[in-house]
C-alpha cells in the first residue's frame, strides 16, 4: 500500500494544499520558525505572529543578536514560552556554528527542537527522508490501518512512526510530510471528519469497518482542574501597572502580568469589567478581571501606556484582560 498512499497523498496536496507563507520558502529557519509556531496552535491564528516575528527577525543571526525581552514581546499572544526561550538559544547556537545544520540528528540536538521538528525541518528543507509524527499524523496513520491502540503508549507511537515511515516518499519526502500533515488538519479531523473529501478513503480501513469516529485511542487522558482567580486592572493617568514575573517561575520569568490581590495587599478592589476563560494543557481558568485601587510600595512592578504594551513580554492572561478594558 505504500506507493498508492504517498501519490495519492501527494498529487491531492498539489490540488487543494493551503497557501500558508512558511509554504513559500525552503530557508531551513524560516520552515523551522513556522514548525515551533505551529505546536499546539492552530495555522491562521500563527500568520499574523510568524510575518511579525519574521520582518523583525529576517535572519537566524538577527534572531540570535536580539534581547531576550525583544523576542518574548513578539511572541506574546502565542502561549507557550518555552519554545520562544530555546528558539532564541538554538539560534544562537546555530549564529556560533556558522550556519543552520543540514542532518537530522544535528538538527534534532538543537534546543526545543524534538523528533517531529527534527523530521519536519529535515525533509522540508533539505529532502531528507525521515516522516514526520504529530497528532494529526497518528491520527491518519490509527483510521488508515484502523488501529485501536492507546496512542498515548510509546510503543503505539514507535509502530506508528515506522508505519509513516514505510509509506514516506523518500524522492520527495518534505511534499509527503506536509500533505499527511495538511491531511490530517483539514480533512481527517478529529470529529467529523470529512471522508468523502480523503484521497484515502478507499484505502481507508476504519473507513471500510465504519469506526472512524472510535479512532484513535487515547487512554491515559488527565482530567481537567477548574480553577478561578481575580486579575486586578489598576490605573492612573491613563497608565495601567503591571508586574514582573520572578526569575524562580521559569516557564514565564521576565513576562508582564496583571496583579493578583495577593500581590497587592491592601488594595481597595472595585467593579468587575469582566470574566474570560483560559486553558493550559488540562488546567481550565475563570477569571475575573477587577478595577482597583493600591499604591505598590516597590517590587516588581511598573506602569505602563496603552501604546506601551505591545513593546513589552505580555502574558496571554494580561492582554485577554487589558482587551476587556483599552
Amino acid at each position: 500500500m505504500k506507493r498508492p498512499i504517498a501519490r495519492l497523498l501527494i498529487e491531492w496536496y498539489q490540488r487543494i494544499r493551503r497557501d500558508l507563507p512558511w509554504r513559500r520558502s525552503s530557508d531551513p529557519y524560516r520552515i523551522w520558525v513556522s514548525e515551533i509556531m505551529l505546536q499546539q496552535t492552530r495555522a491562521q491564528a500563527v500568520i499574523p505572529y510568524y510575518e511579525r516575528f519574521l520582518q523583525r527577525f529576517p535572519t537566524i543571526e538577527a534572531l540570535a543578536a536580539a534581547p531576550e525581552d525583544q523576542v518574548l514581546a513578539l511572541w506574546s499572544g502565542l502561549g507557550y514560552y518555552s519554545r520562544a526561550r530555546n528558539l532564541h538559544r538554538a539560534a544562537q547556537a546555530v549564529a556560533q556554528a556558522g550556519g543552520f545544520p543540514r542532518e537530522y540528528d544535528s538538527i534534532r540536538a538543537l534546543p526545543g527542537i524534538g523528533d517531529y521538528t527534527a523530521a519536519a525541518v529535515a525533509s522540508i528543507a533539505f529532502g531528507l527522508p525521515h516522516a514526520v509524527l504529530d497528532g494529526n499524523v497518528l491520527r491518519v496513520v490509527a483510521r488508515v490501518e484502523n488501529d485501536a491502540a492507546d496512542i498515548a503508549a510509546p510503543r503505539t507511537r514507535e509502530r506508528f512512526r515506522a508505519i509513516a515511515q514505510e509509506w514516506l516518499d523518500r524522492r520527495r519526502a518534505g511534499e509527503f510530510n506536509q500533505a499527511l500533515m495538511e491531511l490530517g488538519a483539514t480533512v481527517c479531523l478529529p470529529k467529523n471528519p470529512q471522508c468523502a473529501e480523503c484521497p484515502l478513503e478507499r484505502l481507508c480501513r476504519a473507513r471500510s469497518a465504519g469506526t472512524t469516529a472510535q479512532l484513535p485511542v487515547k487512554l491515559r487522558r488527565k482530567e481537567p482542574v477548574h480553577i478561578s482567580s481575580v486579575l486586578l486592572v489598576v490605573q492612573n493617568r491613563g497608565r495601567v501597572l503591571l508586574r514582573r514575573r520572578e526569575a524562580s517561575a521559569r516557564r514565564m520569568a521576565g513576562f508582564w502580568e496583571l496583579p493578583e490581590a495577593a500581590h497587592a495587599p491592601g488594595a481597595r478592589v472595585g467593579k468587575c469589567h469582566g470574566t474570560f476563560r483560559h486553558t493550559i494543557t488540562h488546567h481550565r481558568y475563570t477569571i475575573e478581571v477587577k478595577a482597583a485601587k493600591w499604591t505598590p510600595g516597590g517590587g516588581d512592578f511598573a506602569w505602563f501606556t496603552p501604546s506601551e504594551l505591545a513593546a513589552i513580554p505580555l502574558s496571554t492572561t494580561a492582554r485577554k484582560a487589558l482587551a476587556l478594558i483599552l
